[in-house]
């Protein structure tokens, strides 16, 4: 082949290779703006790894990429996880009124699951209360509550709260609260002199708290908190506890101290009577419930554990949050001064 033929083609092969040779090298990282650009743009991981390689890019990326996928996975969960060592100042409350799974306390292990080994007995005699209740107790009731005015039922109520502030004072004596005992009894003094033996109540206007104690509740302060549950024929639920502690409470009941029969067991039978009425809000509650033993049960072991707790804080010293103090605390079950057995 003629040489003169080869010399422009090996030139334009020469100033080929010079132009690549001379031509800038790829970019494998690009600028801040740059990462930001794809970032916000959503591209693929592949698409973005050049510029994941710059270490410098990798620092200013990373932080905005992170922060979404937080806000992403919170708006999906529907709120944060909490962080490690922090809770809100309502679980803290309750976890120091009823204690925690951690702690393994035994009052929280009652509340968490009841204690019910008779239960084929408890619900043969919570069927014998019902039909007592359906045909006496809750047709006097209504009767009752549709015959007297409100205010005079409010004078009753209040009368019987004020009884048994003797009572209430003597535990909280045995209970290690002196402070608490004098104010039961200030509050005694008040209304059964300026209240009309308690028909009225001027010592809730004067700021005296009203509290209910039994023997049964200082039995749970000094110690005995886990007690199975049982049903009593006419007194209606208790723990084997509270059934002890009945027996602390007959002697200071103050209707129980009447000679005369007949005037015992009227104050007896209308005090029952004003129980039952207080309960009727309750009633319809009751009639939807699936199961009325468990229902019952679980809610008056639920009560009742809180009320140990609460006076165990109050032997401490401890003050309860706001929305958990209550003024007013009357018990749901017959007390024992209302029924006609004979005193000791």
């Amino acid at each position: 082949m003629n040489p003169r033929l080869h010399l422009p083609f090996v030139a334009v092969i020469l100033l080929a290779l010079v132009g690549c040779a001379s031509a800038p090298a790829p970019q494998t990282a690009g600028t801040a703006q740059d990462a930001e650009r794809v970032a916000g743009t959503g591209v693929r991981q592949a698409d973005a790894a050049p510029i994941a390689t710059d270490p410098v890019i990798v620092d200013a990326a990373a932080p905005a990429a992170a922060v979404d996928t937080t806000d992403a996975l919170a708006a999906d969960a529907g709120d944060a996880a909490p962080v490690d060592g922090a809770s809100s100042e309502a679980e803290d409350d309750y976890a120091a009124l009823y204690g925690s799974a951690a702690t393994g306390d035994a009052a929280t292990d009652a509340g968490a699951a009841a204690y019910d080994p008779w239960e084929p007995m408890n619900r043969r005699v919570h069927a014998f209360n019902n039909v007592v209740d359906r045909a006496v107790a809750r047709p006097l009731a209504r009767a009752y509550v549709a015959v007297v005015p409100q205010p005079a039922r409010l004078g009753v109520t209040n009368f019987f709260d004020n009884l048994g502030s003797p009572l209430t004072m003597v535990n909280q004596l045995l209970q290690g609260r002196p402070r608490d005992a004098v104010q039961t009894f200030g509050r005694f003094v008040v209304n059964s002199t300026l209240g009309i033996g308690g028909i009225f109540d001027p010592a809730s206007d004067l700021k005296m708290k009203r509290r209910s104690e039994d023997f049964g509740q200082t039995l749970g302060t000094w110690g005995w908190r886990q007690s199975r549950y049982v049903e009593l024929p006419f007194f209606g639920p208790r723990t084997l506890r509270d059934v002890f502690g009945l027996a602390g409470d007959m002697p200071l009941s103050a209707t129980r101290q009447i000679d005369d029969d007949t005037v015992r067991y009227g104050l007896q039978g209308l005090q029952l009577v004003d129980t039952r009425a207080q309960l009727l809000s309750i009633d319809s509650l009751r009639e939807g419930a699936a199961d009325d033993y468990v229902l019952v049960r679980d809610a008056w072991l639920q009560r009742r554990n809180y009320q140990i707790q609460s006076d165990l804080r109050r032997t401490r010293g401890d003050e309860l949050p706001d929305y958990l103090r209550e003024e007013e605390e009357r018990d749901v079950t017959v007390p024992a001064s209302a029924m006609p057995i004979p005193g000791g």
